[in-house]
């Protein structure tokens, strides 16, 4: 296959371009994060909806990823990223226009597509218009792109809803007034990816097989388990944040809310950053620490009825998150040939995004059942329970070889020859 073109002179905004576009499809996918309780009192569903509403999203990106993982190797880079802001506007004015539930199933799901097709295309087009020696730094771009735009979207929709009118209305105009600035900017992007292999491609919409080579099964199934984890506490956070500060706390603040949850994403991105520099064999027993320590703070929070450990529990969990995930993606990127590598990086994060959605159903069950503070108890424990399994099964394999390390983006871009990153 002829490798992508150097990036054309004359067109110096293209990168910025392209991470706004990331940034914004990113960003539409947490927006009613903050929205929810006001969601329940407007429809009158319960909590337990909520947390499939959430789910529905996730499940989403994983459909998205398995069917069309790789469409941006075929079709080119341009059209998919055109194609995922189109889908975030559809979910924008799905929301915007919502007067029932079957609404906003409808849009999570749009949004969910549109998450799983910008992060491959967006991460692999920063990556080719980067000359060689820029290539970490358009991989750093491509973090903050994803992990910005999910922390900045739920941030900004809370502010709205809080000191603006029109809750449910104002952060979705203003989403699509942002989608189509993206698209607006795209003209400034040259395609990436050669005509001759776009001539040449054949697109088969069929689901990708979650390959893993056997020779790092080991060390991706510990470190999916343990960044699942981490995604799952993050899907709680998501999804029942505002119900907590409303219930327990006594705190009706939507900006507070997006707060929240703002800080576990940015927190995640940090700690992707952070398997760049600690030794190789000390990220993902760190990682399992943090996801113990997290589980307790958010535990001692539901218990306590106190903010402080909520905020430092996301924090810190949103830290071992990432790096368990750079940890993982660095098994991928170090162990598993190129060609093969953009399966091996789908199958990780279908296991990731299965252990956002499904365990969030889970407390919502559990909620409607035992209530809010013995739900979200017994859910810090069982995350616990599974990080101290991992850390148990590093104990047990002390001697063996730890992968370079990666960030989310660069092995996404391997995704992305499918897909750096939410």
């Amino acid at each position: 296959m002829p490798s992508a073109p150097p990036r054309r002179p004359g067109r110096p905004l293209a990168p910025a371009a392209v991470a706004l576009a990331f940034w914004v499809t990113m960003a539409g996918t947490t927006v009613p994060t903050p929205l929810y309780p006001l969601y329940q009192h407007a429809f009158g569903f319960s909590t337990f909806t909520v947390t499939v509403i959430f789910a529905v999203y996730a499940l989403g990106v994983v459909a998205g990823l398995l069917a069309l993982g790789r469409l941006s190797d075929q079709i080119g880079r341009r059209p998919v990223i055109v194609t995922a802001l189109l889908l975030a506007a559809g979910a924008a004015a799905l929301f915007e226009a919502a007067d029932s539930l079957p609404w906003l199933l409808a849009a999570r799901v749009l949004s969910g597509f549109g998450a799983a097709l910008v992060t491959g295309a967006a991460t692999a087009a920063l990556l080719d218009l980067a000359p060689p020696e820029r290539r970490l730094r358009a991989q750093t771009v491509a973090l903050t792109a994803n992990m910005g735009g999910l922390a900045g979207g739920t941030l900004f929709a809370g502010v709205l809803a809080e000191w603006a009118g029109s809750p449910l209305r104002l952060p979705w105009t203003v989403m699509l007034v942002l989608t189509g600035a993206a698209l607006f900017g795209l003209f400034a992007v040259p395609e990436t990816v050669p005509a001759e292999v776009r001539a040449g491609a054949r697109f088969h919409l069929r689901l990708q097989p979650l390959h893993v080579p056997p020779a790092i099964r080991p060390a991706f199934l510990r470190a999916a388990l343990a960044g699942g984890a981490g995604f799952a506490v993050t899907g709680v956070l998501t999804a029942v944040s505002g119900l907590f500060l409303a219930t327990v706390l006594g705190l009706h603040n939507h900006a507070l809310t997006g707060l929240v949850v703002a800080l576990a994403f940015l927190s995640t991105a940090v700690g992707q950053l952070l398997v760049r520099v600690l030794p190789p064999a000390r990220t993902l027993p760190l990682a399992c620490a943090g996801l113990v320590l997290a589980a307790a703070l958010v535990a001692g929070a539901l218990l306590g009825g106190a903010l402080p450990p909520l905020l430092l529990g996301a924090c810190v969990n949103g830290l071992a998150t990432g790096t368990a995930i750079g940890t993982g993606l660095g098994a991928i990127n170090g162990g598993v040939e190129p060609h093969r590598r953009g399966e091996a990086v789908s199958a990780f994060f279908a296991v990731l995004f299965t252990m956002l959605s499904v365990p969030v159903i889970g407390v919502g069950v559990l909620v409607r059942a035992t209530g809010l503070r013995t739900a979200g108890v017994t859910f810090s424990a069982a995350v616990a329970v599974l990080a101290l399994a991992v850390a148990a099964g590093l104990v047990r394999r002390p001697r063996a070889a730890a992968p370079a390390p990666a960030s989310a983006p660069t092995a996404a871009k391997a995704s992305a020859a499918r897909t750096g990153k939410a």
